[in-house]
Order: C-alpha cells, then sequence, then structure tokens
C-alpha cells in the first residue's frame, strides 16, 4: 500500500466519527486505530513497526503560563517498544518474568513478549549489560517507542 493512499485512510478516521479501520489487499494489511486524539497506523505481521500518525493540537490553557517539570530520562540504553500492543513480562502466563531488575543480558536475548493482533511477539534485547530498570507492567497496553527496559 503506498503512503498517499494509508495518509488518506488514516485522514479519514481522523476527520469521521471511526474508530478503527482494518483493509486487506493483496500486498498486505493495515490496521488504524483512534484512541482518543491519537491516530496510529499498526501494520499486519508482515510490516515490523507501527508509528503514531498524527495528534491532535492540545486545548490553549487560559490560565498562568506554568510549564510542567519535563520528565526525567532515565540513565543508560533504553529498550523500546517496535510495535503498539500488550507488554507481557513473562513467554506463560503467571511465568516467571524473561528478565528483571538485575538481569544480564546479551544482544538477541528475549526480553519480553508484546502481544499485537493476536500475535506474540518476542522482543529481544538490542544491546548487552544489566538490566536497571523495568519501565513497563505485566499486561499493559504499549505504543510505538515506548521505553520498556533501561540497560546499562
Amino acid at each position: 500500500m503506498d503512503l498517499r493512499k494509508l495518509k488518506t485512510l488514516i485522514d479519514l478516521v481522523s476527520d469521521s466519527n471511526i474508530t478503527e479501520l482494518e483493509i486487506t489487499e493483496d500486498d498486505g494489511k493495515v490496521r488504524i486505530v483512534k484512541a482518543g486524539a491519537t491516530v496510529m497506523a499498526a501494520p499486519a505481521p508482515a510490516m515490523p513497526v507501527a508509528a503514531p500518525m498524527m495528534a491532535a493540537p492540545a486545548p490553549a490553557q487560559p490560565s498562568a503560563p506554568v510549564a510542567p517539570p519535563a520528565p526525567v530520562a532515565p540513565a543508560g540504553h533504553l529498550v523500546k517498544s517496535p510495535m503498539v500492543g500488550t507488554f507481557y513480562a513473562s513467554s506463560t502466563p503467571g511465568g516467571k518474568p524473561l528478565v528483571e531488575v538485575g538481569s544480564v543480558v546479551k544482544e538477541g536475548d528475549p526480553v519480553c513478549i508484546i502481544e499485537a493482533m493476536k500475535i506474540m511477539n518476542e522482543i529481544e534485547a538490542d544491546k548487552a549489560g544489566t538490566i536497571t530498570q523495568v519501565l513497563a507492567q505485566n499486561g499493559q497496553a504499549v505504543e510505538f517507542g515506548q521505553p520498556l527496559f533501561v540497560i546499562e
């Protein structure tokens, strides 16, 4: 599916009361879900990455300009979610987590599972080191690019 057609479909969902649209063609499948004010395109398993496409502008605040504190980025290497889905710390329900704080991982070691469109996707460490933080909770919905772990 070409990008112009994908952009047209995203605009259609964004500008209408439709909350979800799924299109299947010979060259693949795309699913667009409107969650709150954000429209995201979640590709079929054949395409490896989904990205937030657009967000509605934030409403203006008439009160005094008070900037919220900026979130502090954790020190170390972030392992980020490559897709939109549900985070699972273990490979079986109620099982031992694949990694915990203090676990030593090598590049390519499985660190979690993300379920997307009823498919369980094993997420691997993209750097060797020690897990210093687990930033997602078991069963929590995660978005593309959301930090899941900190490796030092």
